[in-house]
């Protein structure tokens, strides 16, 4: 479960709402009903905090919806938990003959917000309204999160024969075969 901790100092946010063109409009359309497809977000009403969605295109030329969490990532603190460095994940895959690379699919997706935190997460886009029930980029400490869980249920196997950075995993054999 990924937690916000948000700072009651803090004034909640509700961003300006942004328009996009039309070209635009419809892949936020598209995103938002495969999100509400697999119970990711859910309608809101009278969020205290609203963020925008921003439209990133890709290498592919397609869009990725972000949203905007500039101010409401201001207002909790930081997860000093640390990621592994790459160099020493380099070194301990080393000798190996036989390494298979895997990215978790909607990895982030797969952890559920805590429920306090959840409308802390609206969005808007010209569609209506949402928030995140799973864990979302774009958070802070997301990453962290991620990784301590991968940690936790991995905890066997790390430096044996796997390796893990976030949501990217290896699977490693000394063997040829």
């Amino acid at each position: 479960m990924h937690s916000l901790k948000i700072n009651p100092a803090y004034k909640p946010v509700i961003q300006k709402k942004r328009n996009f063109a039309l070209e635009r409009q419809l892949a936020i359309k598209q995103e938002v009903d495969k999100l509400l497809k697999e119970r990711f977000i859910r309608e809101v009403h009278y969020p205290a905090w609203l963020a925008n969605v921003v439209m990133v295109r890709k290498a592919s030329g397609a869009w990725r919806m972000c949203v905007d969490y500039t101010d409401l990532n201001k207002a909790f603190p930081k997860d000093n938990f640390s990621l592994p460095r790459i160099d020493q994940l380099v070194d301990a895959t080393s000798g190996h003959h036989m390494l298979r690379f895997m990215d978790a699919y909607f990895g982030y997706n797969q952890i559920q917000m805590d429920h306090a935190d959840e409308e802390a997460t609206a969005f808007q886009t010209y569609k209506g309204l949402y928030y995140y029930l799973v864990m979302s980029f774009g958070l802070k400490n997301v990453g962290a999160t991620y990784q301590r869980l991968m940690n936790k249920v991995f905890k066997n196997l790390i430096g044996r024969t796997m390796e893990v950075y976030v949501d990217e995993m290896i699977v490693k054999s000394l063997e040829k075969s």
